[in-house]
C-alpha cells in the first residue's frame, strides 16, 4: 500500500509541477498569496544560494510558519554561539513565516520560501542549497522533501517535534506510508513524552526519540523585564491594566467583546487584540467600530502613539513579546472550535494564561498549567470574566498564579542546549564520513 500511495503522491505532483510551470508567468502578474515567490516555491532560486564559503557547514532549517520561525530564531542563535562556523538556510513555506524571518535574520542567514513537495520542485532545491544537514521543526513532515533528501545522503532531523491528537489520527491512517519517511530521520527531540508516544506509534524507532521540551520557552529570565517595560511603553500605559487576547479566530471578538466592557467598567484597561490571521483585519476592525469602539493597529503606535481602548495586532512575530506586557492574558482558537494556540507562549512570561475548552491540538499544555494552578480553563465568556474579576479583587490569588505560571515554564527551560547538542553530534559524524557539501542529489 505504502509503494502505491507513494507513486500516486508523486504521479500528482509531477502533474501539478508541470501545471504550475505553465502558469508561472500568470501567478507573477496576478501576485497576491499565490504569486508570492512563486520561483521559489519551485525550487528556483537566485544564483547566490548556491555559492558556498570554504569551511562553512550549510544547515538548511525549515520553519513552516511564525511560530516555528520562532523556533529557529532561538536555535539559530544558540548555534552561532556555539563558536563553529555555519551557513543558515532558513525556509518556510507561508508568506508571513517568510516575512518575518526575512526581517529578523536578514545578515544571519538566507531566507527562502521552501519548495513544493513535488519531486522536480525538491530534488532542483537539494542542487541548489546543497545542505550538510536538515533540520525540521515542530510538525514538518513532507514525504517527497524527505525522501529525496534521504537519496541524497543527507542527514535529517526533527526538533522541536510535537505531534497533536488530531495529526495523529491523521496520520495513523496511512501509518505504513508515514513510517517508511519518518524512519529518515536520524533523530527527533520532542517537546513531551505525549509528544514522544504518538511519534512512536507512527513507526519511529524508541531508540531515536529523546524528549528535550520547547525551545520557544527556553528564554533568559532577565529579558522579561525589559521586554515588559518595553511593550508597555510602546502601548502607551501607565497604571492602566492590559487585557491581551491573543491568535483568535472567526466569532471570538465578538465572545470577548462583553468581557473586555465588563472589564473596563471596573477598572482602566487596554484591550490588545492579536488575530490568528491577518486577512481577517479589516472584518475585526469593522466590527470594533461599530461596536463603537476606536482602534488603533499595533503597527502605527510607534509613529502617532496610543489613542484608543483597542489595540489590533496587524503585524506577525511581536505577538509573543506582547504577553509580556499584558497582566490579564487569553490564548484564542479555545473558545470557538479551533483546537486552541500555543498557551506555554503566554505562561513562560510569569503570568496566568485563560482558555477555553477547545484545546484538542495544545492539550498536554493545558492540563501542565491547569493542574499546575499557572493556568485556567474557562467554559464561556461569562466565566472568563468571573475569574478576571476575581483575580482583579484579589491580588494575592493572581500573583500566586503569576508565579506557578513562571515556575512550569521553567521546568520546560533547557530545551536549548538539548538540541543544539543532538546540532553538534550529528554535524561531528558528517564531517567525519563526508566532506562538507559533497554528496549524490
Amino acid at each position: 500500500m505504502k509503494t502505491l500511495l507513494y507513486l500516486l503522491y508523486s504521479a500528482l505532483g509531477h502533474g501539478l509541477y508541470a501545471i504550475l510551470v505553465l502558469a508561472l508567468p500568470l501567478t507573477r502578474f496576478v501576485g497576491g498569496r499565490y504569486g508570492y515567490e512563486a520561483d521559489q516555491r519551485l525550487g528556483r532560486y537566485p544564483g547566490r544560494v548556491a555559492v558556498r564559503r570554504s569551511g562553512f557547514l550549510t544547515l538548511w532549517i525549515h520553519a513552516s510558519s511564525v511560530g516555528e520561525t520562532q523556533a529557529a530564531l532561538i536555535l539559530i542563535d544558540a548555534l552561532r554561539a556555539s563558536g563553529e562556523s555555519f551557513r543558515f538556510i532558513l525556509t518556510s513555506t507561508t508568506e508571513q513565516g517568510h516575512r518575518m524571518a526575512r526581517t529578523r535574520l536578514a545578515d544571519t542567514a538566507i531566507c527562502l520560501m521552501a519548495p513544493l513537495d513535488v519531486r522536480p520542485a525538491v530534488r532542483r532545491a537539494i542542487r541548489s542549497l546543497r545542505p550538510d544537514l536538515y533540520i525540521g521543526l515542530e510538525t514538518e513532515l513532507w514525504p517527497m522533501l524527505l525522501a529525496q533528501l534521504g537519496n541524497a545522503h543527507v542527514p535529517l532531523l526533527l526538533l522541536n517535534g510535537r505531534l497533536s491528537e488530531r495529526s495523529h489520527g491523521r496520520y495513523l491512517r496511512v501509518r505504513s506510508f508515514m513510517r517508511t519517511f519518518l524512519a529518515k530521520f536520524e533523530e527527533v527531540a520532542v517537546i513531551t513524552e505525549a509528544d514522544g508516544r504518538r511519534f512512536a506509534d507512527l513507526g519511529v524507532p524508541v531508540n531515536r526519540i529523546q524528549v528535550c521540551g520547547n525551545l520557544k520557552y527556553d528564554m533568559p529570565a532577565e529579558q522579561t523585564e525589559q521586554t515588559r517595560v518595553a511593550q508597555r511603553r510602546r502601548l502607551g500605559v501607565t497604571d492602566q491594566k492590559i487585557f491581551v487576547c491573543g491568535s483568535t479566530h472567526e466569532g471570538e471578538e465578538e465572545l470577548l467583546l462583553p468581557v473586555f466592557r465588563q472589564l473596563a467598567a471596573t477598572f482602566a484597561v487596554i484591550w490588545v487584540v492579536a488575530p490568528r490571521h491577518l486577512e481577517r483585519l479589516p472584518a475585526v476592525e469593522s466590527f470594533f467600530r461599530r461596536a463603537g469602539l476606536a482602534v488603533d493597529r499595533y503597527s502605527e503606535l510607534a509613529r502617532k502613539g496610543r489613542t484608543a481602548p483597542v489595540v489590533l495586532v496587524d503585524t506577525m512575530g511581536d505577538l509573543a513579546d506582547l504577553y509580556c506586557g499584558g497582566d490579564y492574558l487569553f490564548c484564542g482558537g479555545s473558545l470557538v472550535n479551533r483546537g486552541g494556540h500555543n498557551i506555554m507562549e503566554a505562561a513562560r512570561w510569569g503570568r496566568p494564561v485563560c482558555f477555553g475548552p477547545s484545546m484538542k491540538d495544545f492539550r498536554d499544555a493545558a492540563d501542565l498549567l491547569r493542574t499546575g494552578g499557572g493556568g485556567f480553563e474557562v467554559a464561556d465568556a461569562a466565566e472568563l470574566t468571573i475569574l478576571l474579576l476575581h483575580h482583579h479583587a484579589h491580588p494575592e490569588v493572581y500573583l500566586a498564579a503569576c508565579a506557578r505560571a513562571a515556575d512550569i515554564a521553567a521546568s520546560q527551560r533547557g530545551a536549548v542546549a538539548r538540541q543544539v547538542a543532538i546540532v553538534r553530534r550529528h554535524l561531528d559524524r558528517r564531517r567525519k564520513s563526508t566532506p562538507p557539501g559533497e554528496f549524490r542529489a
